[in-house]
């Protein structure tokens, strides 16, 4: 006994330890998950934060750049209206072009250079040319008063058709060893006469995007075109490195505008690009906003520190809470192991019971079975001399009415006998049955001409609504069986002038066979045990066996046999089997 209660309470102590370390897995995994949470929350609140920083600061900037886009455009559109400009191309004077021109755009060129940090918001113009009807460059006599591009930049400033509308493009250019970007306007010249277009006028402006490094986030800002980036706020290097990771995203995407982080120089970055000339005639060209994330980068560490501290606290407030809890819920479960020592006895005892009451119920189903054999033969005997006095002709009357009556119960004896072996086969589960399609028409037809010939059938009206080869799956001999008990038990406990309705109904899956009589209905009561064996009422079968019986085999068929009603002077049954297709090679046909 000692031995048993140390051996309780080892195992109550591992189970304590068990459960002090399953409650700080619990502590610990809800932390990280607080923690992992918390911290996405932060970020992604932090991330949200300078996105709509940085895009109220981009989109206060576009709206600059539209404002100062439509001035140019307006400026630029009075300029391609003057008179001798297009006398100069509709009388096609193209030698007079350029110097007809350079009076007319004399305000737009000439004039002081503004500063530095004007340049990107005036507008004055840095060159102008003129082009053809096919789209190319008409060279000027003087390129100084024009403004003056090397060859290769003047050659990127043809266009493959002459544009119909405004076309926004970008040059870059090296000059003086130094790179320059160069934001071109091109306005196409209709003629005055015809209206056809005869020619474009091509100016160049200091871009607007490049004042240097801009607003309070510090975002630095360049041109992206023709694979190359230019920016006077970054370094050599850094443009060098930004201008391949633009090309690359744009190569891949076919996005007008979008984002991504990058590393310059180590540090974090995020890169914002955009499409400055979306259907141009002229290469795209991407306006760049690169904003340095190591603030951004700084503020976010030290929120997560301050995360991580609080979730260590709660951990460790977890784990303390953890170990007082599992010592309280562990005395409930001491209490429930000695009750499942207890309940585990009462579990042995009661398989025992059972197993012994198992072994009766055969001991019983096969001392029925035996029985039912050897009533049988003494049964048979007997049939048989009562069958032998009968036939003798030196009896009174009297006598020969006793011997009739006394055959009339051997043969319920041998139903009876019949009936308890039958069900002891289903007791075992040894009957089987040979599946096949019976037609439960034809069985009905039969049973219901019997009944009609015995002699001590009362007078009742039989109504029977039956369609033609109702067929059902099961075997003809038991499911004949079934129909007989039904209608015999109509036929005895109905009364005199009453009446048998036989109905029934289906199709492939299911058949319905409802029989139904008139008589003394049966109490309420004893309903809920009609088919309980050896139960005797006003309408069960005689034995006790017939509505059991029947309910069984049904069952085995795969159906069912239940009582719809029985009140009012009527009496109804209900039996439903599977059904099945007319066969037509069927045994019952032949039968």
């Amino acid at each position: 006994m000692s031995s048993a209660a140390k051996g309780t309470k080892g195992g109550m102590a591992t189970y304590r330890t068990q459960l002090l370390l399953g409650m700080m897995l619990v502590v610990s995994a809800l932390t990280a998950l607080g923690l992992y949470l918390a911290q996405r929350n932060v970020t992604a609140d932090a991330e949200r934060y300078l996105q709509q920083n940085f895009r109220s600061e981009l989109t206060a900037l576009n709206k600059l750049q539209e404002l100062r886009r439509a001035a140019l455009a307006q400026r630029c559109g009075e300029l391609v209206s003057k008179p001798r400009i297009h006398a100069a191309l509709e009388d096609n004077a193209l030698d007079l072009l350029y110097p007809s021109a350079r009076d007319e755009l004399r305000d737009l060129m000439e004039g002081e250079e503004p500063s530095p940090e004007k340049a990107a918001s005036s507008l004055h113009a840095r060159f102008y040319r003129f082009l053809d009807s096919a789209g190319a460059v008409l060279p000027p006599p003087n390129p100084k008063d024009v403004g003056e591009l090397s060859k290769e930049s003047e050659a990127r400033l043809t266009l493959q058709k002459l544009p119909d509308t405004q076309q926004i493009g970008y040059l870059l250019e090296n000059a003086g060893g130094g790179e320059t970007v160069d934001e071109t306007m091109a306005v196409p010249i209709f003629s005055s006469e015809t209206g056809e277009l005869i020619s474009a006028l091509v100016v160049g402006f200091k871009p607007f995007e490049l004042a240097g490094e801009r607003g309070s986030i510090g975002t630095r800002t360049g041109i992206w075109v023709d694979g190359q980036l230019y920016s006077s706020s970054l370094p050599r290097d850094a443009a060098a490195e930004i201008s391949d990771e633009t090309t690359n995203a744009v190569t891949r995407s076919d996005h007008a505008q979008s984002n991504f982080r990058i590393r310059v120089n180590g540090e974090p970055h995020l890169l914002f690009y955009k499409r400055l000339n979306p259907g141009s005639l002229f290469p795209a060209a991407y306006e760049i906003f690169v904003y340095p994330l190591t603030d951004y980068a700084a503020r976010l560490h030290r929120l997560r520190w301050k995360i991580g501290g609080a979730g260590g606290l709660f951990l460790l407030v977890g784990f303390v809470a953890s170990h007082f809890i599992s010592a309280r819920l562990s005395v409930p479960v001491e209490k429930l192991v000695v009750d499942s020592e207890e309940n585990r006895a009462r579990r042995r005892r009661a398989e025992a019971a059972l197993a012994s009451t198992s072994e009766e119920l055969k001991r019983s189903t096969r001392y029925s079975a035996d029985a039912s054999h050897q009533l049988k033969s003494p049964v048979t005997v007997l049939r048989a001399g009562i069958e032998t006095l009968l036939a003798r002709e030196d009896f009174k009357p009297e006598v020969y009415e006793e011997l009739s009556g006394l055959l009339h119960q051997t043969h319920r004896l041998t139903g009876v006998i019949d009936d308890l072996l039958l069900l002891s086969r289903l007791d075992v589960g040894r009957l089987q049955i040979e599946s096949d399609s019976v037609n439960l028409s034809q069985l009905v037809e039969e049973w219901l001409d019997d009944l009609g010939a015995l002699p001590d059938s009362p007078e009742v009206k039989i109504e029977k609504k039956i369609p033609p080869e109702l067929c059902v799956v099961g075997e003809r001999r038991y499911t004949s069986l079934i129909v007989q008990n039904l209608l015999e038990n109509a036929r005895k406990y109905n009364r005199p002038g009453g009446r048998i309705r036989v109905a029934a109904h289906g199709h492939a899956s299911a058949v319905v066979l409802t029989v139904g009589n008139t008589g003394d209905p049966i109490a309420r009561p004893a309903q809920e045990h009609i088919f309980e064996r050896f139960h005797h009422t006003s309408t069960a079968s005689g034995h006790g066996l017939g509505l059991n019986l029947a309910r069984e085999l049904a069952r085995l068929h795969g159906g069912d046999l239940k009582l719809v009603c029985s009140e009012n002077d009527w009496t109804e049954f209900e039996l439903r089997l599977r059904g099945s297709q007319p066969s037509a090679n069927r045994a019952d046909k032949l039968g």
